[in-house]
């Protein structure tokens, strides 16, 4: 093997096991940019000895034990020993703390408690959502400061920043490193499942830049949740949320055209979408029905994907039953955007002039002045119902509203086209 090669290795290997050997050792020292640090030390150790020595049979337990060594070095250089020992006596027996073999066994102990812990502590409140969207991502996703720049379209120094402050602001307010009991759950994990519906999102419908999609940002999302949802598998807006993902996720190869243009949905091949993607997001949707969850947000938005998941052709889709779970879902989670979704289906169902008068009733929304969707969606109504002057001042200003390049380019295309006195494709 080349030392190129050793090198992809070594970052694979890291890019896997960097979220179980963060979460280890954030439990022994209670810090996660601390653990942060040990795991990146255990990297650079990694890469300048398995040039020579080549990939160890158990890579990821490489790195685990040299961690180890890193952590319990760095415990007796600062003196801090004997005070974790006080503050973890629960955990450690004092009497067992210097011998290696005893920090062995509690780092290697409930890992999945670890993960979980990290991942809470990650997205708590106490951080904004683009600090917590960007720790997730560095301490659970793998990603390096640089990835997460490109994938955000923000600046390198920003995402530096951001992460610095995030383990700043975790270790000032010295948030425990644990999973939320009783009434505090709820809404710590609804805080967990908001980030990877943000990250996913993201991935899925870029909100700036020169690319429809980033499907990167939606793979690291969906796994995860997958990695919540093993751990919490009693939640069921966790199997909702996983459902959402997946059903959804089915669909890139088909959203995107051979230069990169978007697909709508209703024009894309519906044989390329990913059936196995498909069966795994019903299977999780069943899961959180079962479990009394199918009115939560995400299972709702899950029925939804659902749908269209299930008709072979477009024609196929039940428009009356996704205007029906639109209406739970504004039940449960009001929303402008939930209604302009509504009218979509409205439309869809029961024709155009159904969809206009709702999307009408929003145009005095004020949380929607610049929501590009709002006029998107009013031009391709008013271009079914005839009206091409209107709809194609709508597409224009849609299009001047969007910071994404691919999707000005397809607004503006249909605007053309109503101003060549045809009508549009719909969304």
């Amino acid at each position: 093997m080349t030392a190129p090669d050793v090198h992809r290795t070594i970052h694979a290997v890291f890019r896997i096991e960097s979220a179980r050997l963060i979460a280890g050792l954030a439990r022994m020292v209670r810090d996660v940019g601390l653990a942060e640090e040990l795991a990146q030390d255990a990297l650079v150790a990694a890469l300048e000895r398995w040039p020579e020595s080549g990939v160890p049979d158990k890579p990821g337990a490489w790195l685990m034990a040299t961690a180890k060594r890193r952590a319990i070095d760095e415990l007796r250089r600062s003196k801090r020993l004997e005070r974790k020992h006080e503050e973890l006596g629960h955990e450690i027996e004092a009497q067992h703390a210097l011998a290696a073999p005893d920090l062995d066994a509690a780092l290697d102990d409930d890992v999945g408690d670890d993960l979980l812990r990290l991942v809470f502590t990650a997205c708590h409140p106490v951080l904004s959502t683009e600090a917590q969207v960007a720790l997730t991502l560095r301490l659970l996703g793998g990603l390096t400061t640089e990835e997460i720049a490109r994938a955000f379209l923000v600046p390198e120094p920003t995402v530096a920043q951001r992460i610095v402050r995030a383990k700043r602001t975790l270790a000032e307010a010295r948030v425990p490193f644990e999973v939320p009991r009783g009434a505090e759950l709820a809404p710590r994990l609804s805080s967990v499942l908001q980030v990877i519906y943000l990250v996913f999102n993201e991935g899925y419908s870029a909100t700036a830049g020169g690319d429809w999609m980033r499907p990167a940002l939606c793979e690291d999302a969906l796994r995860l949740g997958r990695i919540v949802a093993e751990l919490v598998p009693k939640e069921p807006e966790v199997h909702g949320l996983v459902a959402l993902l997946e059903i959804q996720a089915s669909r890139s190869r088909a959203r995107v055209g051979p230069s990169g243009e978007p697909i709508l949905l209703l024009d894309q091949n519906r044989a390329r979408w990913d059936h196995l993607l498909i069966r795994r997001g019903l299977a999780a949707l069943e899961r959180a029905e079962a479990l009394g969850g199918a009115r939560g947000p995400y299972a709702l938005q899950a029925a939804i994907a659902a749908c269209h998941a299930r008709a072979r052709a477009a024609a196929e889709t039940d428009w009356a039953r996704i205007a029906a779970l639109y209406a739970a879902l504004a039940q449960v989670t009001p929303s402008p955007v939930v209604e302009l979704n509504r009218a979509v289906a409205l439309s869809m169902a029961f024709g155009p002039a159904a969809g206009l008068a709702v999307v009408d009733a929003l145009t005095s929304e004020r949380s929607l002045e610049g929501y590009h969707l709002l006029p998107s969606v009013r031009g391709d109504l008013l271009a079914k119902l005839g009206r091409l002057d209107e709809a194609r001042v709508e597409l224009e200003r849609a299009a001047s509203l969007t910071r994404n390049t691919r999707e000005r380019d397809l607004l503006l295309a249909r605007a053309a086209a109503c101003a060549g006195g045809s009508a549009p494709p719909s969304r």
